[in-house]
C-alpha cells in the first residue's frame, strides 16, 4: 500500500485543491469499480477491491483537513501516543478556561458562558492565523526546515484538539441553557 499522496499522485501538502482531489477520487472510483472486473480472475478482483478500498480511505482522510493533518504527522512519525506535549503557557491558559467551565456547573451564568466561548474562539482564530503561513510554505520546505514546520504543525494540531474538547463542553452548556 502506497501512501495516500502517492496513490493520488499529488504532492504532500496540508492545503489541497479540494476540487482536484475530488476529481481524482471519482476518476479512480470509476477505474477501480469492482463491477468492471466481475469476469476477471479472483486474484484480479481482490486487487481491484483493495485499490477501491484504498481510494475510499485516501479520499476520506485527505478530504478532511484535520484527518489530513493527523495523517501527515503520523506518516512522518511525529504524532506518537504518549509523546505529545503542549507548551506549559498554553496548558495554563486552558486550565483557566476549564476552571471557568467547572464554575458554571455550580453557578450557571449565560454571560460567563458567552465570555468563555469568545475566549476559546479567539485562541482558535489566533492559532489558525499563526499556522497558516507554515501550512502554505510546507510543500517547498526540505530537510531541517521541513522538520521544524512539522513540529510547529504538530503543536498546532494538539492545541486545536484540546480546544475542540473545550468547544464540546461549551456546546453541552449551551444546550442546557
Amino acid at each position: 500500500m502506497s501512501n495516500y499522496f502517492e496513490f493520488y499522485n499529488i504532492p504532500e501538502s496540508f492545503l489541497l485543491d479540494e476540487k482536484a482531489l475530488k476529481a481524482k477520487y471519482y476518476q479512480l472510483s470509476r477505474e477501480y469499480h469492482p463491477d468492471f472486473y466481475a469476469n476477471e480472475s479472483q486474484e484480479k478482483q481482490n486487487e481491484i477491491l483493495q485499490l477501491s478500498t484504498q481510494n475510499t480511505n485516501a479520499y476520506r482522510t485527505l478530504s478532511d483537513p484535520d484527518l489530513r493533518m493527523q495523517y501527515i504527522l503520523k506518516e512522518h512519525g511525529i504524532l506518537e501516543e504518549g509523546k505529545n506535549e503542549l507548551p506549559s503557557d498554553f496548558l495554563m491558559e486552558m486550565m483557566e478556561l476549564n476552571e471557568e467551565l467547572m464554575e458554571l456547573e455550580f453557578d450557571f451564568d449565560a454571560a460567563k458562558l458567552h465570555e468563555i466561548g469568545e475566549k476559546s474562539s479567539g485562541v482558535t482564530a489566533q492559532l489558525d492565523n499563526d499556522v497558516l503561513p507554515v501550512l502554505q510554505r510546507y510543500p517547498e520546505l526540505h530537510g531541517v526546515t521541513k522538520e521544524e514546520a512539522l513540529q510547529q504543525i504538530k503543536t498546532y494540531y494538539l492545541k486545536k484538539k484540546y480546544l475542540l474538547r473545550i468547544q464540546e463542553s461549551l456546546s453541552k452548556f449551551a444546550s442546557r441553557s
